[in-house]
């Protein structure tokens, strides 16, 4: 039986292992490379540089407390300069959905700060606002520019606008409007040495004061309100550098032809100076 074959068995024809599966060429395994290492940059541009996305459909109303705190917070970390808070604007007519309307709500604190120093204040306030908002400013061919999330998806940017002069802005996005923004009062403590200040200075410009508004405020991160009192000058009865010097101790923090800034008694005083006249604000609270 030396020839027979088991049933059953089938003898071997090829010694040979199995042919390994298809392999990917080359240049297919190049482009995914490319493209894993393009997802990953534009994801991390995007986390810089994108305004953040309302997410839950969040309203205005539920925004507003952040925004109003984050107001505080920029007052609080500017003490390098002299600061003063813009009324609130709430801009109605975006879109949230193709189907419903959304507003944005949106807040803006002035600081004057000495000439040459924009970026370096800049630096300094993003290292004093909270951790968690990770600030941070970088350098663009428009000059430096400072950005922070304030959470709940409540962008945080800062930049020079001319010489002397940086805007902090605080930014909702478009949001379903909800009950709508309901600006925060003055506080237990209602007006405080803003007023005074402002009068002070109204004094010295010797021009006819336009009336002043107590309506700008922000709850300061450590307790207690920051305010900002406005009031509007006609021409002055002189120059306005010379009649606000003696306030200033004759060292103001800014003195330019557009600004003239001091800080007085615990409270920080701006003077806009300009062709029809001035505008000053004073504001205090909020110690850095």
């Amino acid at each position: 039986m030396s020839g027979a074959v088991q049933m059953g068995y089938v003898p071997p024809t090829d010694s040979r292992p199995p042919a390994a599966g298809p392999r990917w060429p080359g240049w297919l395994v190049a482009l995914t490379v490319a493209w894993a290492v393009l997802l990953a940059g534009l994801t991390w541009f995007s986390t810089r540089n994108d305004p953040p996305t309302v997410r839950e459909q969040r309203t205005l109303t539920e925004a507003g407390p952040v925004v109003d705190g984050a107001i505080g917070e920029l007052v609080a970390a500017a003490s390098d300069g002299v600061p003063a808070m813009v009324p609130p604007e709430v801009h109605r007519g975006c879109r949230v959905t193709p189907f419903a309307d959304g507003a944005t709500l949106s807040r803006e604190v002035e600081l004057a700060v000495p000439g040459g120093e924009e970026r370096a204040v800049l630096e300094r306030i993003a290292e004093r606002l909270p951790a968690k908002w990770r600030a941070g400013v970088r350098v663009t061919p428009d000059g430096p520019r400072l950005r922070a999330d304030a959470g709940e998806f409540v962008v945080v940017q800062g930049r020079p606008v001319t010489d002397g002069r940086i805007r902090l802005a605080v930014d909702t996005g478009c949001r379903p409007i909800g009950d709508g923004y309901d600006r925060p009062g003055p506080g237990d403590a209602g007006a405080g040495a803003e007023v005074g200040g402002l009068a002070e200075a109204l004094r010295a410009l010797g021009g006819a004061g336009a009336g002043s508004e107590l309506a700008v405020t922000a709850p300061c991160p450590g307790g207690g309100v920051a305010r900002t009192a406005w009031s509007g000058v006609g021409e002055p009865g002189k120059s306005p550098q010379a009649a606000l010097a003696s306030l200033a101790g004759g060292t103001p923090v800014v003195e330019t032809p557009e600004v003239y800034a001091y800080r007085r008694g615990g409270v920080a005083v701006l003077a806009d100076l300009r062709p029809d006249g001035v505008r000053v604000a004073a504001t205090s609270g909020c110690a850095g």
